[in-house]
């Protein structure tokens, strides 16, 4: 049984279509907004492609702002890799995120729709490019099958994840096909009239990540990022 552990201002920038609500001004070449934050974001959504590096972002972000990190795949698998009933998945979201601050890590739109987005007060899109996302994954699904690490509920990945004629069991087949569809399924998110309080933050590389958890991280503390 899976358990819970433990989006003003408007700006011009790369996010598909002109104008977005962001906290404030700031480009990196002139294309990418990489914002710092200048208040402590209190339920932060983190989303993006598989291997974009959202779990690994999520734990780093709630060590630094000090509230728990919820991992919507811990909620979703169950043994064996059976997904967990749409209606029950719904229900162990809305125990997780009770809480007045949190975050939270996984996609799962075709079965949540904006929901996570719309309690949230931050967005984070991790979008580091299909080459980027490739190699991770490639060097994550290696990694997991030779050590066998445990990910969720007893369930390990396999070499099968190599087999890409095996589609429905690759991970590295899904990252592949499912990069250009993420884009285009995130990219209208900031101009939906419903999550016009959120503020929605689109890292494209490990400076724009490293800058963003500096800007949330107090002075003292040192955060070593590895993503």
């Amino acid at each position: 049984m899976a358990t819970a552990s433990a989006m003003v201002r408007r700006s011009k920038w790369s996010w598909p279509s002109a104008e977005v609500v962001v906290p404030f001004d700031l480009t990196v070449d002139g294309s990418v907004y990489a914002g710092e934050m200048t208040t402590s974001p209190q339920r932060v959504a983190v989303i993006g492609g598989s291997g974009a590096g959202k779990t690994t972002f999520a734990r780093h972000l709630s060590e630094a702002i000090r509230v728990p990190h919820v991992e919507l795949d811990a909620l979703h698998w169950d043994v064996d890799w059976t997904p967990t009933p749409a209606a029950e998945f719904r229900e162990r979201v809305e125990r997780a995120l009770k809480g007045e601050r949190w975050v939270v890590d996984g996609n799962y739109q075709s079965k949540l729709g904006t929901r996570i987005l719309e309690l949230s007060d931050t967005v984070i899109w991790l979008d580091p490019g299909r080459a980027t996302i490739m190699r991770r994954v490639i060097g994550r699904t290696w990694r997991r099958a030779v050590s066998g690490e445990e990910l969720w509920n007893g369930n390990r990945e396999t070499w099968a994840g190599f087999k890409l004629w095996r589609r429905d069991e690759s991970i590295i087949w899904w990252a592949w096909r499912s990069a250009g569809r993420v884009r285009r399924e995130f990219g209208p998110l900031p101009h939906d009239p419903a999550l016009g309080h959120v503020r929605f933050h689109r890292l494209r590389s490990r400076r724009d990540v490293a800058r963003f958890l500096r800007s949330v991280t107090p002075r003292r503390t040192r955060v070593r990022i590895v993503v």
